[in-house]
């Protein structure tokens, strides 16, 4: 019968199970979107029947899909294609050259959006752009600048825009930087609420349905060739359920969806959380959906005085002595209804002060086999991962610090941040633990940044955040991405190995993980990625198989036209140049970082490499005698 036969195979790879059982193999055949089969290529494709694909892996690598347990997909993919993204770009020079070539292209009244997912530690330049840069670049075009979660900047034609004066006042814990008559700057600063930030964003043009609906798909496939075959989505302010959500539900009817989405449902409206969840347990039912688009629970935002936000330019945020009694009424909802919930918490003296509340209404209705955890926890104590671990909870943790260490360092010193979070000691108490991104604003969705920062210890920028002991292997990392997830989403034993019986997802890195040098996994990205057996991202000698094209961004003015996304892949000999090349990379970071001092420019080599005067010509007389920006 051919109903027997394997719908694919996939033979002839170096393919890491994360199985104990069978840690290797070298071929997979995938049935109804599981692996049916895993192991040596003469087994397997002995099964295939003449109506089985089959797939050549060229004895390239291959790993378990990664899987990320904690970004905003769901609001992100809304936004992508209106977004200039800065994820990965090595140099501000590259960034701002970038935004006026995007600025030439963007037509009245859009704006342009560098919306978070970078550091300006990444930069060679180890700054950010000055707003007369930005005004110098963009006169006409209104420009908004997330820079993670501390401070937008705006152009003066955005502030026209937003229609922010001399008489508009800031939220409270936010700041609008004045000159000295009043008037704003166009500098936003979150103090620590970065509310100010994303109320601000939020006045821009937004994007009509159909383009929406291409701005998501174009944004799971920019994560698919990361290699990302599934996310846990934490919701977010102005992610309202249902409405916000209904892309995703156009895209799963359609069959379209390309990366796996377990969404949790976060609060909207201070002071009505309770309502909130009570209208949401009795109208939505936990884990309602199919593996690719499914209920996961509640949070990350369960009561907004719970919230402590993540700036450590600011000093750490005391919760409000009305936090327990909040969290204790959203929290015996939840358990009633046998909702998991995840919860925002950046500092320990935020968890210990939950906690305080899981283990009272626990006394009174138990949490066993309800699947709650903590985000983020930087600084959270052994204490307080003893208590977790006794009332069954877990712990997702994200590469925020990759972004952010060095303001940590600069406020909290380094001792204090060898451990934040302490994720081996974690894994060593046998608690819950997984990894993710945070994506899009606090830090990049590139999986490859938070293995590099788990492995490295190190920042975005260079700076030895961990010691030795405090480092996780290679596999262990990898863990911490595929299996170690599958708690987080109520899956554990249907997904993130290679083995039988489990969702049949696995990537073939553009390199080996286990052998490339440490200083390159930041780099990696997936030349294949299979999703249920379906390969949706194929490149190079993968390309054709390729079963998921797409039409072209829109609107035909979109960043991801011209830049494609992370490290600005979409123009290798451009914008994506000094980011795609590790060697390239090294090389200028050496030259610069900032230790090299141009004759006319000084340190200034940003305005150099932006301009149309002859120091942009290497070649010249001019570029390479008197000006040395370009020397790296």
């Amino acid at each position: 019968m051919s109903d027997s036969y394997p719908d694919a195979v996939f033979f002839n790879g170096q393919i890491t199970t994360l199985d104990r059982s069978k840690p290797t193999a070298s071929a997979v055949a995938v049935k109804a979107g599981r692996f049916v089969a895993v192991g040596d290529d003469q087994e397997i494709l002995a099964l295939a029947g003449d109506r089985t694909r089959r797939i050549d892996l060229q004895r390239k690598s291959a790993l378990p899909g990664l899987f990320d347990n904690h970004t905003h997909v769901v609001r992100g993919g809304l936004n992508y294609n209106m977004e200039l993204r800065w994820d990965g770009v090595r140099s501000l020079a590259d960034a701002l050259d970038m935004l006026k070539r995007q600025v030439a292209a963007t037509p009245a009244p859009q704006w342009v959006r560098v919306v978070g997912g970078f550091t300006e530690h990444q930069f060679v330049e180890k700054r950010l752009p000055t707003l007369q840069e930005i005004n110098a670049i963009a006169p006409d075009t209104p420009v908004f600048l997330l820079h993670l979660y501390d401070r937008a900047l705006l152009n003066a034609a955005a502030l026209r825009a937003v229609g922010y004066t001399k008489d508009t006042q800031a939220p409270p814990g936010g700041e609008i930087v004045r000159d000295a008559s009043g008037n704003p700057t166009g500098l936003l600063l979150a103090k620590p609420n970065a509310t100010i930030l994303y109320a601000t964003l939020a006045k821009g043009p937004k994007l009509p349905l159909d383009y929406q609906v291409n701005s998501t798909r174009h944004f799971m496939r920019e994560l698919n060739r990361l290699g990302v075959t599934g996310v846990i989505d934490a919701g977010g302010g102005f992610q309202n359920y249902p409405d916000d959500y209904e892309v995703i539900q156009k895209l799963a009817d359609a069959n379209q969806i390309t990366v796996r989405l377990a969404y949790n449902l976060f609060t909207q409206k201070p002071k009505q959380e309770k309502e909130d969840f009570l209208k949401w347990t009795s109208s939505v039912k936990y884990k309602q959906g199919d593996d690719y688009f499914r209920h996961n629970g509640a949070g990350e935002m369960l009561v907004y005085s719970a919230a402590d936000f993540e700036d450590f330019r600011v000093e750490r945020p005391d919760m409000p002595p009305q936090m327990e009694g909040e969290l204790e009424e959203v929290v015996r909802v939840l358990v009633q209804n046998k909702w998991p919930w995840r919860l925002h918490a950046t500092y320990d003296e935020t968890i210990s002060r939950a906690l305080d509340v899981f283990e009272k209404v626990h006394r009174d209705t138990p949490l066993t086999g309800i699947n709650w955890f903590f985000d983020h926890a930087e600084t959270i104590s052994d204490k307080s991962i003893d208590r977790i671990a006794a009332l069954g909870g877990g712990i997702a943790v994200q590469h925020r610090m990759a972004y952010q260490g060095e303001y940590f360092i600069e406020r909290y010193g380094a001792r204090a941040a060898e451990a934040t979070p302490p994720v081996k000691r974690i894994l060593e108490k046998g608690v819950k633990v997984s990894a993710g991104t945070d994506a899009t604003r606090v830090a990049s969705y590139s999986p490859w940044v938070s293995l590099s920062w788990m492995i490295t210890g190190k920042t975005l920028g260079g700076t030895q955040l961990y010691p030795q002991r405090n480092l996780l292997d290679r596999e262990t990392a990898l863990r911490m991405w595929t299996e170690n997830v599958a708690w987080f989403s109520n899956e554990e034993g249907r997904r993130g190995r290679i083995a039988v019986g489990q969702l049949a997802d696995f990537i073939v890195p553009s390199k080996d993980f286990f052998k490339v040098s440490e200083d390159e996994i930041s780099f990696l990205t997936s030349h294949l990625t299979v999703v249920g057996g379906r390969v949706v991202y194929g490149e190079g000698e993968f390309a054709r198989h390729d079963d998921n094209p797409l039409p072209p961004a829109m609107p035909d003015w979109s960043p991801t036209r011209l830049f494609g996304g992370y490290a600005g892949w979409g123009d290798p000999e451009g914008a994506g140049k000094n980011s795609l090349n590790p060697v390239r990379y090294r090389n200028m970071a050496a030259a610069c970082g900032c230790s090299t001092s141009c004759g006319m420019h000084g340190h200034n080599h940003a305005d150099a490499w932006a301009s149309n005067v002859p120091s942009s010509d290497p070649k010249s007389f001019f570029g390479a005698l008197g000006c040395s920006c370009w020397m790296a």
